[in-house]
């Protein structure tokens, strides 16, 4: 099954649940909180449950470059069985904490063994696509990301239904379970036997990553993955009370119009991103960069109207301009990536974008609750554009690909 035809898009098939999975395990928390502190009286506290998100996101960021290394090194199979078994059962122990520490440890592991799945999955998914079908297969695999999120936003309302603690035992047992689907069908691209050829000898850590930093293409698409994760977290983070000042709407119906905009919009974008950018490339060497830069040139209005607009046509449209840009852009940055970085240095490569794109989101996020206090939140997210507009000119002037994947 391993060497059919149909084979890399059951592998996409089944990193899709994962995607699902990974987003949803690390969503569900957020939602749940007012479920949780009947229980756990320290998370009545605004700082003490900020506490546990920015644990998430820090360990999480600073483990994605560690997960990348690990990746292009071991059978990545195991890593993301690995990863998916731990996540999940940290998942289902959630459900049996009875302290505010024991969530906030708990919390910590989730994002050591989350970290360890985005690197190796996407690298996996792009060894098994060729040109002629990677964009589009990550972009599908990007969709259960945004599933998860929207799925894990139920968190609250099955806790209401049945309790917290079954929520979490609940998806943590799915989870777990789930892993035993993928050591039964899942399969490594690469083999023991060509890694150890003279061509495709490991390279060395300190080597690889030399090799990264003093390429200036590679700090281009560094900058050029790290600039829209500002507005993509903002949007994550901030978007339903922008939606909520700017309309003047309660966050009960601001909440769900602007992440519904946003996630069904994203899903269009990226594939539609997918199969333009596949489709390109075969004429163009630059159509993938070209396909980004339209997503990323899309978001730029979009963001002025997000900021500055104060009509429900005006801002919702922007949404979901947002929303497919994004996902063209989202859809084509592990492809850029195989135009310019060897597969042995792939998953290290996008484990060092992805702690950029988390530390500029957590970075974001704070400076936008500051503009928000003084109410300059609208006018913070018309600021990104400038920042989003930097990288799109970067892109186009630097990223020349003379192949659409390097060996």
């Amino acid at each position: 099954m391993k060497n059919s035809k149909i084979y890399p898009w059951i592998v996409v098939a089944l990193l899709w649940v994962v995607a699902v999975l990974n987003y949803m395990d690390r969503q569900m928390l957020s939602t749940m909180r007012e479920s949780m502190q009947i229980d756990i009286t320290e998370l009545e506290s605004a700082l003490n449950f900020g506490r546990l998100m920015a644990i998430f996101l820090w360990i999480y960021g600073l483990m994605s470059p560690v997960a990348g290394i690990i990746a292009d090194r071991i059978n990545r199979k195991w890593l993301i069985v690995g990863s998916l078994f731990v996540w999940s059962l940290v998942t289902y122990l959630m459900g049996i904490a009875e302290t505010y520490d024991q969530v906030y440890w708990l919390r910590a592991l989730m994002g050591v063994s989350e970290a360890l799945y985005i690197p190796a999955g996407l690298s996996l998914i792009a060894d098994y696509h060729t040109g002629k079908s990677r964009s589009l297969a990550i972009g599908i695999h990007m969709t259960g990301l945004y599933f998860g999120q929207a799925v894990g936003g139920f968190g609250a309302t099955i806790a209401a239904t049945f309790s917290w603690h079954t929520t979490f035992h609940w998806f943590g047992i799915i989870g777990i379970a789930y892993a035993f689907v993928l050591v039964l069908f899942l399969r490594e691209k690469r083999s023991t036997k060509s890694l150890a050829t003279e061509g495709e000898k490991k390279i060395p850590v300190f080597k690889g990553l030399g090799m990264l930093f003093t390429n200036i293409v590679f700090w281009t698409i560094l900058f050029y993955f790290a600039a829209p994760s500002l507005p993509g977290w903002a949007t994550k983070n901030w978007l339903p009370t922008l939606f909520s000042e700017s309309l003047n709407l309660p966050m009960a119906t601001a909440g769900p119009l602007s992440t519904i905009t946003i996630a069904v919009s994203s899903f269009i974008g990226v594939i539609f991103g997918g199969i333009l950018s596949d489709r390109w490339v075969k004429k163009n060497l630059r159509g993938r960069v070209y396909t980004g830069a339209i997503g990323l040139g899309l978001t730029i209005p979009a963001l002025l109207f997000l900021g500055l607009g104060t009509s429900m046509f005006s801002v919702v449209s922007a949404g979901i301009c947002f929303g497919v840009g994004f996902g063209m852009f989202d859809a084509n940055n592990m492809p850029i990536l195989c135009q310019f970085v060897p597969t042995r240095l792939r998953a290290t490569a996008y484990g060092i974008m992805n702690m950029t794109g988390v530390f500029a989101g957590a970075a974001v996020t704070g400076l936008l609750g500051d503009w928000a206090d003084q109410g300059n939140l609208g006018m913070g997210f018309a600021f990104l554009a400038a920042i989003v507009a930097i990288a799109l000119v970067l892109q186009l002037l630097i990223l020349r690909p003379t192949t659409d994947n390097m060996e």
